[in-house]
C-alpha cells in the first residue's frame, strides 16, 4: 500500500481522520467536561502533524495522477469534515485496486 503515492495518501488520510475523531470525540470532551486539557494538547499536536502530512501526500498524489482542481478540493474538504477521509478512502479504493491490477499485468 505504501509503494504508490495514492497508497501513501490513503494511509495518511486514515490516520489523519482517526486523529480528528479522537480529538473531537475523546480529547475535547475530556478537556471541557472533566477539565483535563492534556489530551487536547497531545492529540491536537498529533492531528496537526498528520494534517500537514495529509496535505503533502495529497499534493504528491495529485501531481503524480494529474488530479483536477475539483478532485483536489473534494479531498481537502474531506479532511475538514469529521469522517470525511474515510468516505474519501472508499472512493479511492477502487482506483487503487485498478492501479494495482494494471501493474501486475
Amino acid at each position: 500500500m505504501l509503494k504508490t503515492a495514492l497508497g501513501r495518501f490513503r494511509a495518511v488520510a486514515f490516520w489523519e481522520g482517526l486523529s480528528f475523531l479522537v480529538l473531537l470525540l475523546i480529547a475535547m470532551p475530556l478537556k471541557y467536561v472533566l477539565h483535563m486539557p492534556l489530551g487536547v494538547r497531545v492529540v491536537g499536536m498529533a492531528h496537526g502533524l498528520l494534517f500537514m502530512a495529509y496535505l503533502y501526500t495529497l499534493t504528491m498524489a495529485a501531481i503524480e495522477y494529474r488530479w483536477g482542481v475539483k478532485r483536489i478540493a473534494v479531498a481537502f474538504v474531506a479532511s475538514l469534515v469529521p469522517g470525511g477521509t474515510f468516505w474519501l478512502d472508499a472512493q479511492l479504493r477502487g482506483e487503487a485496486l485498478a492501479l494495482e491490477t494494471a501493474k501486475t499485468r
